[in-house]
């Protein structure tokens, strides 16, 4: 599969592992349906692994993508552009809500540079490697990428799912970074949903009512640039996404593609695994919901996906910081098919 082919079907989670799976949950030695969703998790990891019962989420990775959006300084923000190349420091320094989370909870994390608008001096060079652009293009007034920069960075997303998971990863997480990015992941979402701006377009970092009705402006100005240009998912991606959101939707397509689950976070990871399935179909078996955010977008692309929130804390931090906090959920859900005795083994004779 490359950027340029067309969509190639993501196969599914082992079925005869989800049948036996369920079997043993069935057989637990709990009152049926007594362990609710994380039942159903554990079953859902079991499925993912090939394995029953499932093996533990020893090495749980998170790569959180980091990128500047032209359409930031146009005030659909709370918070300047700057900020970006300043938590990706942060991030460098452990020192982020997200870190909190991770090292609470034993997730790696690396954070990558695909389009921050900054040279990022004193950053270790593996952070930047992977930079394809500094800043996109205001996506109300431009295409917010070129083509061949959309491929690079969705071809990076890929190679870093693929490093991750020959490093150990049993369980991905996709974080992000960039002031501004609920604009761009919200336009994705009324594209590939067929929605207006009003029905999309949320608060993100936390604006007023004006700066609301602002951003909803601009996003109606972007899918009214666009037109019928969207059809095709890559192009959406070059047309309203950006270089983070690109690798991201690669990285989630990967990850599908070489049979590790994912633990998505926030709007921008659901709009890129939104995205990810109209390329790939598939590989949405591949994805689990950590939590629910405040965004209307999300919700509404969750639900298109087929998918329930592991949590719903009313959370919008952003960085993957949601997806890190339902991690040890999915701990819980491995841990009960695996130690729970079963019926059988406390009654041989019924």
């Amino acid at each position: 599969m490359t950027a340029g082919a067309g969509p190639a079907y993501v196969a599914p989670p082992s079925r005869e592992a989800h049948a036996l799976a369920t079997a043993r949950l069935a057989g637990l030695a709990t009152p049926a349906g007594a362990l609710g969703r994380l039942g159903e998790l554990g079953v859902w990891l079991a499925s993912t692994q090939g394995a029953v019962p499932p093996t533990p989420l020893d090495d749980v990775r998170l790569v959180i993508f980091a990128g500047d959006h032209g359409v930031a300084a146009h005030g659909v923000s709370a918070y300047p552009p700057e900020i970006t190349a300043a938590m990706v420091r942060t991030f460098v320094a452990g020192r982020a809500g997200v870190s909190a989370l991770a090292a609470a909870h034993g997730v790696h994390v690396r954070v990558l540079d695909l389009g921050v608008d900054d040279d990022l001096a004193g950053v270790p060079a593996a952070v930047t490697a992977h930079k394809v652009t500094r800043g996109s293009g205001a996506i109300h007034l431009e295409d917010a990428l070129d083509v061949e920069q959309t491929s690079q960075a969705f071809e990076v997303g890929r190679t870093v799912a693929r490093e991750e998971v020959a490093a150990g990863a049993q369980l991905l997480l996709s974080g992000d970074m960039g002031i501004g990015n609920t604009t761009p992941a919200a336009a994705l979402i009324a594209v590939a949903l067929g929605l207006p701006a009003s029905e999309v377009t949320g608060r993100g970092t936390g604006v007023d009512d004006a700066a609301l009705a602002h951003k909803q402006q601009l996003i109606d100005l972007a899918l009214a640039r666009v037109r019928d240009r969207t059809d095709a998912p890559m192009a959406a991606l070059t047309a309203l996404g950006s270089a983070d959101l690109a690798a991201t939707t690669g990285y989630l397509i990967e990850a599908a593609a070489s049979g590790v689950p994912v633990l998505l976070d926030g709007l921008m990871s659901v709009a890129c695994a939104l995205t990810a399935e109209r390329i790939a179909p598939g590989a949405v078996a591949w994805f689990a919901a950590g939590h629910r955010s405040t965004e209307p977008a999300q919700s509404l692309a969750l639900s298109k996906l087929g998918l329930e929130p592991v949590l719903d804390l009313g959370m919008r931090l952003g960085e993957g910081s949601g997806a890190v906090a339902a991690v040890p959920v999915l701990r819980s859900a491995v841990a009960v098919l695996r130690d729970v005795a079963l019926l059988s083994e406390l009654m041989p004779d019924a």
